[in-house]
């Protein structure tokens, strides 16, 4: 398997980072977001929104994991999001092809390492889907506690939610536990 190079992502990157976000939430996200939605417009939803968010010079963070066959997945972190929960990681997706391969690690410890470099509060936390099981054992895996259960909001721009899902808030109190159960992981 071809190396993998992380780097921050720029405007240019706004279409592949659409493309698979769109492609994640096909696969991930049905009966929480409708097929309506799903199998039509999230394409240009998610165009929308990576252009926005690549374009802005918000105190925020995208990182690319990419190989000689392309992008491979990205992180999306927005710092001191919450004065309480601290920095809101947005965004995680994995190509399907290079789930399970330690890309995800990768890009959660890059986006700790980022947060506790550039946030004023060295904590983070997300939102996941009730359904989305296992990506909520791979973040209690990284340390991660479940503290919070809400109905989910719809996606930016699109009213397309189904029986309005759960979702849980998933937080670390201090990111830079990510990174040391990764070296304590490694050393084993």
């Amino acid at each position: 398997m071809a190396s993998l190079r992380f780097r921050a992502a720029g405007l240019d990157d706004a279409e592949s980072v659409a493309m698979l976000h769109a492609d994640s939430w096909r696969r991930h996200y049905r009966g929480a977001y409708s097929d309506a939605f799903l199998d039509g417009d999230v394409v240009e939803n998610r165009r929308s929104v990576w252009a926005d968010r690549l374009s802005a010079v918000d105190d925020h963070a995208t990182i690319l994991a990419e190989d000689d066959t392309g992008l491979a997945g990205f992180v999306h972190v927005i710092f001191d999001h919450d004065g309480h929960w601290g920095s809101l990681l947005d965004n995680l997706h994995v190509t399907v092809s290079r789930k399970r391969s330690g890309i995800g690690t990768d890009l959660m410890t890059r986006a700790a390492r980022a947060v506790t470099e550039r946030a004023a509060s060295r904590a983070m936390y997300l939102w996941v889907l009730e359904q989305n099981i296992p990506a909520q054992q791979f973040y209690q895996a990284l340390g991660g506690a479940n503290v919070e259960r809400r109905l989910a909001s719809p996606p930016r721009g699109a009213a397309r939610i189904d029986a309005f899902p759960e979702c849980f808030r998933i937080w670390w109190p201090d990111a830079a536990v990510i990174s040391a159960r990764r070296e304590r992981a490694a050393s084993k």
